[in-house]
């Protein structure tokens, strides 16, 4: 099973992907991640990663995307995964296609957890006032500023892929502003979905052509056997003629018993006759 998870930031998307991962039996894959272990592992497309990150700059598409497929071949994730994070764009999305493509593979669904921009800003303002309260120190991501920017960008970079994916029969949506348990359970019941349906519109395979063949072939020999049936008293005669046909060729019938006698008297007579005939001579 091989899920991508779509949201803004603060949708719930890592508690989700934790319950996927543990009901499962699939990994999680993070790109900050995936980038940090390429380099900490010296592959040649983490070096490149490297380089680029030294130089202060953004790594470009085809890296991360390289990252990604070199993840993908790993022992761990043969049994799926779910990517978080990734993609952030479009292009990028078309580029995972590709690759999955290439390895013979395909996204089983995109999950969109449907939020509230508004509210989700709402419970950080109120999360931060009671933190405060408590004297709980806070993190870089408690702050109602941050979160705007974060989800501004989502909008205008992100938001597109919800467009594109439900363009290609992928997307399921879910209410990401219920509970924990209940989007759990919407996500579930969204995957038994897409496993009886295609991700991309695609011609009728074979099978389903076979299946109209077959029943069109049911079609055509009940018709046969309609035809059959209404010939059957024709087939008979025919049959019935052959069959006096073959015993007029074997013979003739037996004679009556009448026949018999006459036939056995008659050599009788032909012998009186000839005795006669001696005894005038």
């Amino acid at each position: 099973m091989r899920i991508v998870l779509l949201g803004p930031p603060g949708a719930g998307k890592g508690t989700q992907a934790k319950e996927l991962v543990e009901k499962y039996g699939i990994v999680q894959l993070s790109t900050g991640d995936m980038l940090r272990a390429a380099v900490a592992a010296g592959t040649p497309i983490g070096l490149k990663a490297k380089d680029i990150m030294a130089r202060g700059e953004l790594v470009p598409d085809e890296v991360v995307v390289g990252i990604v497929s070199d993840r993908v071949d790993q022992p761990d994730a043969r049994n799926g995964f779910i990517l978080d994070g990734f993609p952030r764009t479009v292009p990028q999305a078309e580029a995972l296609d590709r690759m999955l493509a290439k390895k013979k593979l395909r996204l089983d669904a995109v999950i969109e957890l449907q939020v509230d921009p508004d509210i989700l800003v709402r419970r950080i303002e109120s999360r931060v006032e009671q933190m405060k309260l408590r004297g709980e120190p806070l993190r870089a991501d408690d702050n109602p500023e941050i979160l705007k920017q974060r989800l501004a960008a989502y909008g205008a970079q992100t938001a597109p892929l919800v467009s594109y994916y439900k363009g290609k029969g992928a997307l399921r949506t879910v209410d990401g502003m219920a509970s924990i348990s209940d989007v759990a359970g919407a996500i579930g019941r969204a995957l038994a979905d897409a496993a009886f349906r295609p991700v991309s519109p695609s011609k009728p395979s074979k099978t389903a052509s076979s299946a109209k063949t077959a029943s069109g072939g049911k079609a055509i020999s009940r018709k046969a056997a309609g035809s059959a049936q209404k010939k059957a008293p024709a087939k008979a005669k025919t049959v019935n003629g052959a069959r006096r046909a073959t015993k007029a060729a074997s013979g003739r019938k037996p004679a009556s018993k009448t026949a018999s006698r006459r036939a056995a008297k008659a050599p009788k007579k032909s012998q009186k006759a000839a005795r006669g005939r001696r005894l005038t001579k």
